[in-house]
């Protein structure tokens, strides 16, 4: 790889440029030879230590994203396959009880070990299996795991594949949400979606009673990875789980019209009301099937809920987006969708951010606001409803990931937020998105060859016009070799090697 020197004189720099334009119309397997080893390197480092930017900021042509993309991909699997990590054991037929055992960070959880059943039901779809995670209720964790077993093979929901976790660990730490699990849970979907036999857009959270409460908030915490979600038996406060994150997800929640432990069967009438008033407003969204079964405690049929939500499967791209990023167990994520938080906007504050996206062709509005609540019911110390209020965040910094099914990458693209023109021009797909976005999701729908970077504190921009540049058009790079789409005023060089003042 040819990396510049910032102090090289102009027509230097111009022939390394040229160099390198006629090194990105190469052939796709002569790309793979020449950076696929830096990038597996790359993953390496970043997996094992955690973080890590790449940057080399390397223009993609149009015509070469899917080959290239293809590349980023081979070389996260190669990186992958380096770890010295427990994997997944090898995919049986569920019936043959198989089982494996991942242990957590000490860090997070003391002398924890999740054991899992892993297995698969049926045979293998073009598209891959179906994958279930089933959450079992807060029991003997033994007798609650073989149950969950048990389930699992009954279920009228093949052909699929089944993740059976066990809880590590008993008393403070049975909870399915806390920071310990959800280590555990970014690393099933990372393996799961190294493994050919399932299809990254069909897997789904589900469970019953402590279970219905770790999906219900989980579904709301990892949405964007999910094709649905199901609690049984459950009933979280929304502040818990905030509904609007699972604009894009199915979501199906059954609870016995009896079942008033710990407020249950109220607390599920609260989320059907939330979810109706929703998709009352977005009929695109807020897909949902939300029961109180009349005559039925805290035991229901529990055999409906895995047909339902296999009926439906993830859009990994959804032009909608609505993210309230709140803590569980004092995690926050920094993504969710193409959202990435480049720079928080709370500093040290601890307030909750909401985000909104919505791209109606190649316009992006984004609004960054506050999300407030207010306690408006308490019963025996749990706090059951909610006044939300909004207000707008003008400052921090959130880098957009864009693909094609987003908007179309060979026109003007246009961002708009908090009702301020922030950006309009060329975004130019580069290796370093691609690359950043899979460190950053693991995920192969979420290969993002291209960015914006929005910045609230920003003035707004008055120029909406911006030069249309297609694959074969000259294009101009600023003096460090970065790609500059619509140059303003100073000295860039060419792809064509000339020196050019604007």
């Amino acid at each position: 790889m040819q990396h510049f020197n910032l102090n090289q004189a102009p027509m230097a720099a111009g022939r390394m440029l040229l160099a390198v334009c006629a090194f990105f119309v190469m052939s796709s397997d002569a790309l793979a030879q020449e950076v696929s080893e830096n990038l597996k390197t790359f993953f390496v480092d970043r997996l094992s230590k955690g973080k890590g930017v790449y940057t080399e900021n390397v223009p993609v042509e149009l015509s070469e994203i899917e080959a290239q993309q293809a590349v980023v991909w081979q070389a996260w699997v190669a990186a992958n396959n380096e770890l010295d990590e427990e994997t997944l054991i090898p995919l049986e037929d569920l019936s043959r009880k198989k089982s494996g055992s991942w242990t957590l960070p000490s860090d997070l959880e003391p002398n924890a070990v999740m054991n899992y059943y892993f297995g698969k039901k049926g045979t293998r779809p073009d598209n891959g299996y179906p994958m279930f995670v089933y959450l079992h209720g807060s029991g003997n964790r033994d007798s609650e795991w073989a149950t969950g077993h048990s389930f699992s093979t009954s279920f009228k929901d093949g052909p699929s594949v089944y993740f059976v976790p066990r809880i590590p660990n008993t008393g403070d730490y049975y909870r399915w949400w806390q920071k310990s699990k959800q280590w555990a849970w970014e690393k099933l979907l990372r393996q799961a979606y190294l493994n050919e036999d399932i299809d990254p857009n069909r897997i789904y959270f589900f469970g019953i009673s402590e279970g219905g409460y770790g999906s219900q908030r989980l579904a709301s915490f990892y949405a964007d990875y999910l094709a649905g979600a199901g609690p049984m038996a459950g009933g979280e406060p929304l502040k818990n789980a905030p509904p609007e994150n699972c604009r894009n997800i199915a979501f199906n929640f059954r609870t016995g019209a009896e079942d008033s432990g710990f407020f249950r069967n109220t607390l599920t009438q609260y989320t059907a009301d939330a979810f109706a008033s929703l998709q009352s407003q977005y009929p695109d969204g807020f897909v949902h099937h939300i029961e109180l079964i009349p005559g039925y405690g805290h035991g229901i049929d529990y055999t409906k809920t895995t047909p339902w939500l296999a009926q439906f499967t993830r859009n990994p791209h959804p032009k909608h987006v609505m993210w309230e990023c709140f803590d569980m167990d004092g995690v926050r994520r920094n993504a969710f969708y193409n959202l990435y938080v480049e720079e928080d906007p709370r500093g040290f504050l601890s307030y909750r951010v909401y985000y909104i996206m919505d791209i109606e062709g190649n316009n992006i509005d984004l609004g960054v606001q506050r999300a407030t609540y207010k306690c408006t019911e308490s019963q025996s110390g749990i706090e059951m409803s909610f006044d939300k209020f909004h207000s707008e965040v003008n400052k921090g910094k959130i880098r957009i990931y864009l693909n094609n099914n987003l908007v179309d990458l060979s026109k003007p693209v246009s961002v708009r937020a908090n009702g301020k023109l922030l950006f309009h021009g060329m975004v130019q797909p580069t290796l370093q998105d691609m690359v950043n976005s899979l460190a950053t999701y693991y995920d192969p729908e979420r290969i993002f060859p291209a960015s914006v970077l929005i910045d609230m504190k920003a003035e707004e921009i008055t120029a909406i016009e911006a030069p249309v540049v297609t694959p074969d058009s000259e294009r101009y790079y600023d003096l460090s070799g970065k790609p500059v789409v619509a140059p303003r005023k100073g000295v860039h060089i060419s792809s064509t090697g000339r020196k050019v003042l604007f």
